[in-house]
């Protein structure tokens, strides 16, 4: 061990004695100091991970130190930035992070081979999501238990459990770093991902098999195979915490920075409803912010009528908008302009549903033509009066039943994704077979390219040629009566087959 010391960092060991300070010039090389003697390679590697990729490590098992390496240096900035505000941890000991003045690690690989398999087995695992296969790294490097990354099942989920919930109750044992929340065999699951994998042992023996809420939703937890999150957007689906500057991925700007540093510091306070006082941001940005990242109860203040234009006016009708922009909201009315008819407005139930149908709508392809989606300057869509025929280019769907987001924790609410190729069909009757479906679907006009049921036949993916033929397919074919009182139920899909 002792030449790749002077190789890799001569001077930096004897330069950093009892020297605790952040200083030193930002470089993406970090020395890392007082490791308790028994730590492992995974575990140095885990805390740079939720940061950006590790490239590089070097132990110095007999200092108790060790380098690590991040792809870039802006990585390295955010980690000592998060690690000076929560002094991290491994195994219970508090560790000191600081620049190395070394701008790149060079190892002996042959010395460095084993932390080089791990580095592999660990990247791996990053990029691919696949569970491990003991090949390229001893199976002690990365076992479950040492995960800091911890799945979490909640059954008998009668009531919704938010992000924001999972948050407070998990960071009583340690800083949570991400969370990422999704709907998989149609149970509420997260991915929640500590800074050490001890908090993750820790929360699991405390909370595995506890109810949130009085007599339900039950945490079932176990350990995720996966060692770091990549979290890409902070909304009410998935947060990375050491990152307040991700944008929601509606398209949004990502949050105010002034709004973002104050969600960083206080996260738990966005979790009420109301309480958005304390961080002193005015209200009208405060509400909007909370709107952003998706809070209950806050509506995004904001225009809840769209204005649509480029339509096809040979094709389009109030129903099939109302279909459409149905997907990512309760659409209340329709209004397609008399003396325009390639426009048309649309009311939302609140500014939150008309944000997300604009970005996720504006530039889309709908029979034919690219159309475009802005918020409207009207604050709500006018009825024709009493009597007065406007050739049904306006209608009222205040009262329709085919509202998608009407009950409060609809499993709606997490499956809301841009329009793609892959439609999701469900409320399939037994008798409906995978051909009557693929017929169905090729008469909207397309070829359809896949389909595949699930275990229980009432569910199945359906990918047509195009994402415009799958927009097509659901106007058509949503709420399609197959018989046997089910009428199919049409959305878009994150899944491909």
């Amino acid at each position: 061990m002792s030449s790749m010391v002077v190789t890799a960092n001569g001077n930096d060991s004897k330069k950093f004695k009892g020297e605790d300070k952040m200083d030193g010039a930002p470089s993406r090389v970090l020395h890392i100091r007082k490791l308790p003697g028994e730590v492992t390679e995974t575990e140095v590697i885990a805390l740079g991970l939720p940061f950006g990729k590790v490239t590089n490590i070097l132990m110095l098992k007999g200092k108790n130190q060790a380098f690590l390496e991040l792809a870039t240096e802006e990585a390295a900035i955010t980690m000592v930035n998060y690690y000076s505000a929560v002094t991290p941890h491994l195994r219970n000991q508090p560790i000191y992070i600081q620049y190395s003045n070394h701008k790149e690690l060079k190892t002996d690989n042959t010395l460095n081979q084993r932390a080089q398999a791990v580095l592999q087995a660990v990247t791996a695992v990053q990029t691919a999501n696949t569970p491990l296969s003991g090949t390229a790294v001893s199976e002690s490097a990365v076992t479950p238990a040492q995960s800091p990354v911890l799945r979490i099942i909640i059954d008998n989920m009668y009531y919704p459990v938010t992000l924001d919930v999972l948050h407070q109750i998990f960071s009583k044992f340690g800083a949570v770093l991400k969370i990422i929340t999704f709907t998989k065999n149609n149970q509420f699951q997260a991915l929640l991902q500590y800074g050490d994998p001890v908090n993750a042992q820790q929360a699991k023996l405390a909370l595995d098999g506890q109810n949130i809420y009085n007599a339900c939703c039950t945490l079932r937890i176990d350990f995720s195979k996966l060692v770091n999150l990549n979290v890409k957007y902070n909304n009410d689906k998935s947060r990375d915490y050491t990152r307040p500057d991700l944008p929601s991925g509606d398209g949004q700007p990502a949050l105010d920075p002034a709004i973002a540093a104050a969600f960083a510091k206080e996260t738990s306070l966005l979790a009420v409803p109301g309480a958005l006082s304390p961080l002193a941001i005015p209200n009208a940005a405060a509400a909007a912010a909370a709107g952003r990242v998706g809070l209950p109860g806050v509506s995004a203040g904001g225009n809840t009528v769209l204005l649509v234009s480029n339509l096809n006016e040979e094709m389009v009708t109030p129903q099939s908008l109302f279909t459409l922009f149905g997907v990512y909201g309760d659409v209340q009315r329709v209004k397609i302009l008399y003396n325009k008819k390639d426009s048309a407005l649309i009311q939302m139930a609140d500014g939150n549903q008309s944000q997300l149908a604009m970005n996720h709508l504006n530039g889309q392809k709908m029979y034919g033509k690219i159309i475009r989606v802005t918020l409207s300057k009207h604050q709500t869509v006018q009825l024709p009066r009493e009597g007065l025929d406007d050739q049904g280019l306006t209608k009222d769907f205040g009262n329709s039943p085919l509202h998608r987001f009407k009950k409060p924790g609809s499993k709606n609410f997490q499956n809301i994704f841009p329009p793609s190729a892959t439609l999701h069909l469900s409320n399939i009757p037994p008798s409906v077979a995978e051909e009557d479906l693929r017929t169905l679907f090729a008469n909207t006009g397309g070829t359809v390219k896949a389909f595949k049921f699930f275990q229980d036949h009432k569910m199945a993916l359906l990918q047509m040629a195009t994402v415009e033929e799958a927009i097509q397919a659901l106007i058509d074919l949503h709420n399609y009566n197959l018989g046997e009182n089910h009428h199919l139920r049409v959305s878009f899909s994150k899944s491909t087959i």
